[in-house]
């Protein structure tokens, strides 16, 4: 079983006015098969979180520790890090003029396995993976999101993750922008690949409502840079009645 463990986590982000501290000590582990919903108001540090664990330079670790199976992720460049079989699926994917789906794709597996995937196979697994996804085949020969709609771009994200077969997958607000058909076709390809491969999920969202069609074992709380609750499923249910106004005023009287 692998583990990705967090340890008194600060980071800090650089300003003109100078070092801008956003997370103040956080702590998290996530195991295979896992799913751990990341919970919060706009501006807690839960993006943060997630670009710091894929190497974002923009982010600074003051102090504290990331590891995977005990190999310290913070000493490993970005693509060491999708190499050891971290993920990232961003809020907002960018898009590469020039290189299409089906480059993009087989350049990515060639980087993370070592050794290029046979040609049939591969196309065929490509294939099968987009109409899983309900993508137009049309889809691999255009260039990487370029002119894609917000669902097109969520469901790319996932085309690579069922693709890429990492370790653990952070999802940054996967379920923003889409409407509910595309959020259930998103959502099934999640729990399809940690069906399949055991994934660790890292699910960062401000609503439930992809709760519903992802179930998490875990939720934590993200207020002001910190976790300031943990529970199960059900404390998603109570953020869906009670909002995070009480966490936010308790961090402010902190």
């Amino acid at each position: 079983m692998a583990v990705l463990e967090i340890k008194d986590l600060h980071v800090s982000v650089q300003t003109d006015q100078g070092a801008l501290p956003i997370l103040r000590g956080v702590d998290l582990r996530v195991a295979s098969g896992e799913t751990h919903a990341i919970m919060g108001p706009n501006g807690s540090g839960k993006s943060t979180l997630a670009y710091t664990i894929a190497g974002h330079p923009k982010y600074h670790v003051e102090s504290g520790s990331i590891t995977l199976d005990g190999q310290d992720v913070l000493a490993m460049t970005t693509d060491e890090r999708a190499r050891a079989g971290l993920f990232l699926a961003m809020q907002y994917p960018v898009e590469i003029p020039g290189v299409t789906v089906t480059n993009f794709l087989r350049t990515a597996k060639t980087a993370i396995d070592g050794e290029a995937p046979a040609i049939r196979g591969w196309t065929k697994e490509v294939r099968e993976s987009m109409e899983k996804l309900r993508m137009d085949s049309s889809f691999a020969q255009r260039n990487v999101n370029e002119g894609f709609s917000g669902g097109e771009k969520k469901r790319h994200e996932i085309l690579q993750l069922e693709l890429l077969k990492p370790q653990f997958a952070i999802l940054d607000e996967t379920d923003s922008g889409l409407d509910v058909d595309a959020l259930r076709v998103v959502a099934d390809g999640v729990n399809r690949v940690k069906e399949n491969t055991g994934l660790g999920v890292m699910l960062i969202t401000h609503y439930t409502r992809i709760l519903r069609y992802i179930r998490p074992d875990f939720v934590h709380v993200f207020v002001d840079g910190r976790i300031a609750e943990e529970g199960g499923p059900e404390l998603a249910d109570r953020l869906e009645d009670e909002g995070y106004d009480r966490f936010v005023t308790a961090a402010k009287v902190s």
